[in-house]
């Protein structure tokens, strides 16, 4: 392999992991959707392939998968805990730059959504949007009472993960978070609770293996209607963690500072994925 080769390669690898430690990191955070980051980073659609069509699609995206699974791990098992640190010492400064993540990648999205359907209305990018922003409002000013956990809820657990898995902009951890039931199913997963897990990992895969396949055909057949669909949920869901009060002048700052870094970052990994593409058709 020539050298340039090897870098592009390394380079490529390096991307696709940096995107799955933020997916990772980001997919246990309440008010952040795991679903949304990975729209965001163009790893949505090949997910669903694979879990619709897991032999085929392994075959095909393996080479994303890997590196993105590799990334997911750490994010999830090394970054998590730094993160936690972050949110504990300014929640707007880290929740501004999860925002400035996702919001950067909107306009690839739009972009791309106009050029598979020109024809196909927008109505369904603002109906889902004013829908999920006022359930999402109701929620937030809502004083729900908490549960006592049990084998039954922990699989309601799974399957809310589930759901936010291939339901991009619901956010598990913020519903469960609602509910009362984060803490004790998150306490469970620390300490290897089999009694926690088990019934989590069945509501989990009964969901995936219940809906995937429907939702990877709706994107196959209309992927203008639904990609509108998602951008609507993307941005009502994003519009709801943008931080509304600061502690100071210069967390204010600190977070606008971080949104402009995570938008700017979003749009060097949107542009160099549209690069590589196209020197991969040119090749």
């Amino acid at each position: 392999m020539k050298p340039i080769n090897s870098l592009k390669a390394a380079a490529h690898w390096l991307i696709l992991s940096c995107k799955g430690a933020i997916v990772g990191t980001g997919a246990i955070l309440p008010g952040v959707s795991g679903g949304v980051l990975c729209v965001a980073f163009g790893i949505y659609e090949p997910m669903m392939a694979l879990l619709a069509h897991p032999v085929r699609s392994f075959r095909r995206y393996y080479k994303m998968f890997i590196p993105f699974l590799i990334g997911w791990i750490v994010g999830f098992v090394l970054l998590a805990r730094a993160v936690e640190l972050l949110f504990e010492a300014s929640s707007a400064v880290a929740l501004a730059l999860f925002a400035g993540l996702i919001c950067g990648t909107i306009p690839d999205m739009m972009k791309k959504s106009e050029e598979s359907g020109p024809k196909q209305s927008w109505t369904a990018f603002v109906v889902p949007l004013v829908i999920v922003f006022a359930f999402l409002a109701f929620l937030q000013g809502s004083a729900i009472r908490s549960i006592s956990p049990n084998i039954a809820w922990y699989v309601f657990c799974g399957a809310v993960w589930g759901l936010s898995l291939v339901i991009p902009g619901l956010s598990s951890s913020s519903i469960l978070i609602f509910m009362g039931l984060y803490q004790p199913m998150t306490s469970g997963i620390a300490n290897l609770d089999i009694v926690v897990i088990l019934p989590l990992l069945g509501g989990l895969l009964i969901t995936l293996l219940l809906s995937a396949r429907l939702i990877n055909n709706l994107f196959e057949k209309r992927y203008a209607l639904m990609s509108r669909i998602v951008l609507g949920v993307m941005i009502a869901s994003t519009l709801m963690i943008l931080p509304t009060s600061f502690e100071t002048a210069f967390s204010a700052l600190l977070s606008a500072v971080c949104f402009a870094a995570g938008f700017a970052l979003a749009r060097w990994m949107d542009i160099a994925r549209v690069r590589s593409s196209e020197r991969e058709r040119m090749e």
